[in-house]
């Protein structure tokens, strides 16, 4: 139905630093993923949260797109995936959507580099918020950082989206501001947010996951602790305007 949408969130351990292996892990966790509408992967899909972006930044339309072309017209669902964007000056940190023909929709340069990591010196900032359609959902895009930053969101809540997504690396020693955050951005913008995080180690750090989904009025839906899987989740447009036509606190926004 138009109305809904069926979300499958990829929670897995990305290969550091080589995306020939990430690929191949991506293609056995997918195989047997169907009957999906949006499939959303974490940040820097490929590689893990690395700062080599000279080593790893290709065109928007590079291999990373490539790969995913394939698997979104085999299964004809459509994609949103984090690449390192190479970019005149530089680099990006870059969340792409898909659509299940293959086609590049949008994309979003992550806002807010994480200063406390030098991301700021090794990436630039994206200068604008990117809103997205999949059917009749209207989607907000964000990368990790960004979601302590409220401002961004508050924007999308003007735009009446019906979903927020944020694709990310957090690491398990905060892994509780993660979730106090996605469910404080569903309740303030009364919408679905989607959190997809990724598991395993890298050099530096481990991460537990915890990819969640909350509805708009902060009630969790799913939360997966350290598990490799597809996770799936459905959603219903119909739901976010009855809440907003119930509660109709959007409306009172004065200060943006």
């Amino acid at each position: 139905m138009k109305n809904k949408l069926k979300i499958g969130l990829v929670q897995y351990s990305p290969v550091w630093e080589d995306k020939n292996l990430s690929i191949e892990k991506i293609k056995k966790l997918v195989e047997s993923s169907s009957d999906i509408d949006l499939l959303i992967f974490p940040e820097m899909t490929l590689t893990g949260f690395t700062m080599k972006s000279k080593d790893f930044a290709e065109d928007i339309e590079g291999e990373s797109y490539l790969f995913f072309k394939s698997i979104a017209c085999k299964n004809k669902f459509a994609i949103l995936y984090g690449v390192i964007e190479k970019g005149n000056k530089k680099n990006f940190n870059t969340l792409v959507h898909i659509n299940n023909q293959g086609k590049i929709i949008s994309s979003y340069r992550k806002i807010h580099p994480f200063s406390y990591s030098k991301e700021d010196i090794f990436y630039g900032k994206g200068k604008s918020p990117t809103i997205t359609k999949v059917k009749s959902i209207k989607i907000g895009l964000s990368i990790c950082y960004d979601l302590r930053f409220p401002e961004l969101y508050r924007f999308y809540a003007k735009e009446k989206v019906d979903m927020i997504v944020d694709i990310a690396n957090w690491p398990d020693t905060r892994i509780e501001h993660w979730r106090a955050l996605l469910k404080a951005r569903a309740i303030e913008n009364q919408c679905y947010v989607f959190g997809v995080n990724r598991i395993g180690d890298d050099p530096k750090l481990h991460y537990n996951g915890f990819s969640s989904v909350f509805d708009p009025m902060g009630k969790e839906i799913v939360a997966v602790e350290n598990e490799e899987k597809v996770i799936t989740v459905e959603i219903d447009k119909s739901y976010i305007d009855e809440v907003r036509k119930k509660l109709p606190f959007l409306n009172d926004i004065r200060l943006i």
